[in-house]
């Protein structure tokens, strides 16, 4: 998959067939519409084609700095790259966003992006002031000769109502359930920062992984098992997600406790990927109390990876 940050870097010998959207999370709703581009393509041999964005068009239109993004652009990137897609396009929404309907057909779909075909849902609006809607868009279509193909209200609805249960799932831990509609183990990637080594003290060390990116979603305050990756390889894990209220801490941090691994991590990025809920995070009266329930949190871990096995 070749991967272009603007429309003028965008360069293809074959006409292409498109889509657009945010594509959030890039979970199962989204997978059949890039499955249904995917056959067009091959039908028609023209180039599979996503068009996305930089940034989410409502941190734009709405000025909504609280969004919560299922994924990072990087880790977009790396989803639908697993797909089989020709072409990954990557817009600046702020700029486009200045566009009339007719200007954006026209000089991005039309004469940058070499526009044969595109999918698209039926409720789909874009231009200025989001002026333009699906009529316009099949009259421009005829206009500038391509092919419009609308996605029904029901596979709208859908991928929807797939994006709002993801996120629900996720903030309130249900992680099981977020990864059933994802078709994958949510991750973050961070890189491993120093933390006040609490856990040594009682045979527990921990990688705090610091997000850079505020906008990322985190699941809810709790304790999970999870796997890590790094240097190409996974290590299984345990991850508590909280504020430490037994030792007094006040900011939220995400600490990963690996299984039976001795390794200096800091400064390494990590990819955590979260498979199950343990518990809620508790305070407990002393150390010695946390020690305890940890070991049986340590039990729970390697059971279920046993069973995983």
């Amino acid at each position: 998959m070749k991967v272009f940050t603007s429309e003028t870097e965008f360069s293809s010998s074959k006409r292409t067939i498109l889509t657009i959207g945010t594509f959030d999370g890039v979970h199962l709703g989204h997978k059949k519409i890039i499955d249904r581009l995917l056959k067009s393509s091959k039908a028609e041999n023209i180039e599979s084609t996503v068009v996305t964005f930089s940034e989410h068009p409502r941190s734009v239109l709405n000025q909504d700095k609280n969004i919560c993004l299922l994924n990072t652009t990087d880790e977009k990137i790396k989803l639908l790259e697993n797909l089989g897609l020709d072409n990954l396009v990557i817009l600046d929404f702020e700029s486009i966003s200045e566009l009339s309907g007719e200007e954006f057909v026209k000089n991005i779909l039309v004469d940058k992006l070499n526009i044969q075909k595109i999918i698209i849902g039926y409720d789909h609006r874009f231009g200025k002031n989001r002026s333009s809607d699906i009529h316009d868009l099949i009259y421009f279509g005829k206009k500038y000769h391509f092919d419009v193909e609308q996605i029904s209200a029901e596979e709208i609805n859908d991928i929807t109502i797939s994006s709002t249960k993801i996120r629900n799932a996720i903030l309130n831990g249900n992680i099981s359930l977020a990864n059933s509609y994802l078709g994958y183990d949510f991750f973050f990637s961070g890189e491993v920062t120093q933390g006040k080594q609490l856990g040594r003290t009682i045979e527990f060390p921990t990688a705090n992984i610091k997000i850079q990116n505020s906008q990322k979603i985190i699941p809810k305050t709790g304790v999970y098992i999870v796997k890590g990756e790094w240097d190409k390889k996974q290590h299984n894990g345990m991850m508590n997600i909280g504020y430490r209220p037994t030792v007094e801490g006040n900011s939220l941090s995400i600490e990963v406790h690996f299984l039976n691994l001795d390794e200096d991590l800091y400064h390494k990025q990590i990819t955590i990927y979260t498979l199950e809920f343990i518990r809620d995070e508790q305070k407990f009266n002393s150390l010695e109390d946390l020690k305890e329930q940890l070991k049986k949190d340590k039990n729970k871990t390697m059971k279920f990876f046993n069973k995983e096995y």
